[in-house]
């Protein structure tokens, strides 16, 4: 394993408790080091597999029969596999450490190698769009194999009215690298930020992790030195979402697409009516949901107004000690064992083998993710494990995402990736499952009432907190179509769906206007937010199913998982006799949270 080449801060900056050995990634599965023969090796492949299939290809796929088209497409799926292996292994190191110039450096060359080897494959989806309808359907019907491959077809064939000539697609495809430049710049600077507060010194996670300390001088000062930092870095912030706004709106220009929010909404092989109808009903619940369990929350803190710094303050009542690792991992594994066992046994190798990398570090990218790396391999789960029992849920969180993609993978590369709005629910389901695991075992009212509360605020974070985030997209870049943004007009957008989703509560402080600054997805996913709400209201449904005693429920739940991209979330949820399209759909979802907000109000009385 790689040895960081200095000394690791303590992983609990904030409690200053022992956590326990934490894992740390093994990446040898993927390869052993940057300059690996096998890296090389296949690096040295792609080259050659991208040229060979473009002199082999381009220009003929109409005169495919079934079988060749077949081999086509199996190629092609070899060439994303392997250029899926080498950028997962230099994007995991990267994340590992953003700060490190020689990772940097490593990511950046693999990118730029990569983007020009597969410049010659960008012919394959748009001479595909130009076969007609029934040409296809001729192909399917002469092969199973090939068949099975209709939903790429049909996703690809989605963006067949968007599609520019193959020369302007070769040049999109060659600029990406100037995007994704950006996107370093946002990861570098945010990883790079020092924060001082009470005289320590902390990076970005460990402060934003004080807005949950029990001590409420601690959190304001948490909230100010934030605004602080961010204020003086906000130009830096502002060019970036310019830059980078800007850039997606030359490109949905030139595609002819109807709205900014279009190119998302394909991707995640969901209509604009279904996101609207989601949208539309939790903004309408707002008042039920976020402004209702905020004013409870200020009534428990005994405060006459809330503050932005108190939003996740710990409950009065709440249990302050801090979670031991080992902890955290049995009461995830039982709660996933207590579903079905064969849930648990896809998630131990997770923390056997290196496939999670759990420690607070200097340098390493904040927040949490599960990436899949490639079909072949496994994933690789990334926490900041600060002992927080928000961060047990996080790990249930990342770790249903880790099953779903293991059990996915039986697709192959190109059927295994799920839509956004379908990659949340396993996720959602897990944490739902160890939130009811530990909700069985509280023994008093007061565990009882931190766990619904610290469930309800998880819920609002999920699903109002990331609607408004959408909200905030959808007129950041309406507004950069007129024209460049400086700092105070993206600040007053922020503010403007804050207030809305917040409720009456809340005071908001002078400087948190800059706090949209440190949201990685507004950089890498434009729009991607909707997906946590579209997550949560179809878990929130789905369990409602499995809470009733659906016969058969597990066996239906992973068959789900295993479909990974093969079906349309219409077909998904068939069996479990729900459907995303009906409008009530959202309200069944909405409503256990509401009944969650019952409960808490009833303890009151």
């Amino acid at each position: 394993m790689f040895q960081l080449p200095f000394p690791v801060r303590d992983a609990n900056p904030a409690g200053g408790k022992d956590l326990g050995p934490l894992p740390e990634w093994d990446l040898s599965d993927l390869y052993t080091s940057e300059d690996a023969p096998e890296l090389k090796r296949d690096m040295d492949w792609l080259e050659k597999a991208c040229t060979d299939f473009a002199a082999d290809y381009e220009g003929k796929l109409a005169t495919l029969d079934a079988a060749g088209m077949l081999a086509c497409v199996q190629r092609n799926e070899r060439i994303s596999t392997i250029a899926g292996r080498i950028m997962s292994f230099a994007g995991l190191r990267y994340y590992q450490m953003t700060i490190d110039a020689s990772r940097a450096k490593f990511m950046g060359d693999t990118q730029e190698k990569i983007t020009n080897f597969t410049t010659p494959l960008v012919f394959f989806t748009l001479e595909l769009n130009r076969l007609e309808d029934d040409h296809l359907a001729k192909l399917f019907a002469a092969n199973a194999d090939l068949a099975r491959y209709k939903p790429v077809f049909d996703r690809i064939r989605a963006m067949k009215p968007y599609q520019l000539s193959d020369e302007l697609e070769k040049f999109l495809h060659d600029l990406g690298v100037v995007g994704d430049a950006w996107e370093r710049l946002f990861d570098e600077t945010i990883a790079g930020l020092t924060f001082t507060v009470d005289g320590e010194e902390l990076n970005i996670e460990g402060t934003l992790n004080l807005l949950t300390d029990p001590d409420r001088a601690k959190r304001e000062a948490a909230a100010h030195e934030l605004a602080e930092v961010f204020g003086k870095n906000i130009k830096t912030f502002a060019r970036v979402h310019n830059t980078q706004a800007k850039e997606k709106e030359v490109v949905d220009r030139w595609r002819k697409m109807p709205t900014a929010q279009t190119a998302r909404h394909l991707s995640n092989d969901v209509e604009p009516e279904v996101v609207e109808a989601l949208r539309s009903a939790v903004v309408a619940a707002y008042p039920r949901l976020s402004h209702r369990y905020y004013e409870l929350k200020r009534k428990w803190l005994g405060l006459d107004r809330m503050q932005v710094w108190d939003r996740n303050a710990p409950l009065p009542m709440q249990d302050k000690r801090t979670v031991p690792w080992d902890e955290a991992e049995k009461t995830v594994m039982e709660a996933y064992a207590g579903f079905d066992p064969r849930m648990a046994e896809i998630a131990q190798p997770f923390f056997r083998k290196g496939w999670i990398d759990a420690g607070v570090k200097p340098g390493k990218a904040p927040g949490a993710f599960a990436h899949p790396t490639v079909t072949e391999v496994h994933p690789y789960v990334m926490l900041n494990y600060l002992g927080k029992p928000r961060d047990v849920m996080t790990l249930a969180h990342e770790l249903g995402h880790g099953v779903h993609q293991v059990l996915a993978a039986g697709q192959g590369e190109m059927l295994s990736s799920t839509p956004l709005t379908l990659a949340e629910t396993a996720s959602v389901f897990g944490e739902m499952l160890t939130f009811r695991a530990m909700l069985d075992k509280a023994e008093t009212p007061a565990q009882k009432k931190v766990l619904l509360a610290g469930k309800v605020e998880d819920m609002i974070n999920t699903v109002v907190r990331q609607i408004a985030f959408y909200d905030f997209e959808c007129k950041l870049h309406a507004a950069r179509r007129e024209g460049e943004l400086t700092p105070e007009d993206i600040g007053a957008l922020w503010m403007s769906v804050q207030a809305e989703s917040l409720g009456p509560a809340f005071d908001f402080m002078e400087g948190y206007e800059s706090f949209w600054a440190y949201i990685p997805h507004f950089v890498h996913s434009p729009f991607y937010v909707y997906a946590y709400a579209f997550g949560d209201g179809l878990v929130n449904a789905l369990y409602s199913v499995y809470a009733e005693g659906a016969p058969g429920f597990q066996d239906k739940y992973f068959d789900m998982l295993k479909a990974g991209g093969s079906k349309h979330h219409k077909e998904l949820l068939a069996p479990f006799g729900l459907d995303a399209t009906d409008p009530k759909f959202w309200d069944k979802g909405l409503s256990m949270i509401e009944g969650f907000i019952d409960e808490l109000e009833a303890m009151e009385g």
